[in-house]
């Protein structure tokens, strides 16, 4: 008996390993993903430093003025010379850090991740994840299709 796989059953052709494609190349561009995953995280921690930095600055300024208000001059001059808008790395604020990292760093790693799946894959992301899915999921069972039937938000049927 010939088993009709249904449209949510199989993975899109852009997540299936094209021919010819060895176990290990899929193995390495998984981990190429991994890395960059990690670098995207990073990225987002970085922008976290930035708006924090920028927040605590603007709170710093704020606690200036109402020292000055509580007649502390002298301290108020001070922290407003000495911290008040200062450099967090030499010569740079927390935006030209981004923008440093942005420029060299990260634009480096994604165009490198996106040349290895063009040269190695057709282009093609997650494979490795993909083929993870396929061997860990349980055919046929509810909230384990290998897609989306478009029927609504998964497991929906069985909330109260």
């Amino acid at each position: 008996m010939t088993h009709q796989m249904s449209d949510t059953e199989q993975q899109l052709p852009e997540h299936q390993r094209p021919a010819g494609t060895s176990d290990a190349t899929v193995e390495a561009l998984g981990k190429l993903s991994e890395a960059l995953e990690t670098v995207e995280h990073a990225r987002g921690l970085l922008y976290g430093f930035h708006r924090l930095t920028g927040s605590a600055d603007l709170a710093l300024g704020e606690a200036v003025d109402l020292l000055r208000k509580a007649g502390h001059e002298e301290l108020a001059d001070r922290i407003a010379t000495d911290l008040v808008g200062r450099n967090v790395i030499h010569g740079r604020w927390t935006f030209q850090v981004v923008e440093d990292y942005d420029d060299s760093y990260y634009a480096t790693f994604k165009h490198l991740e996106k040349h290895a799946r063009d040269q190695l894959a057709e282009g093609r992301r997650h494979l490795f994840e993909a083929e993870m899915k396929e061997e860990r999921r349980t055919h046929g069972a509810a909230h384990h299709e290998a897609l989306p039937d478009d029927s609504g938000p998964q497991g929906a049927e069985s909330r109260p």
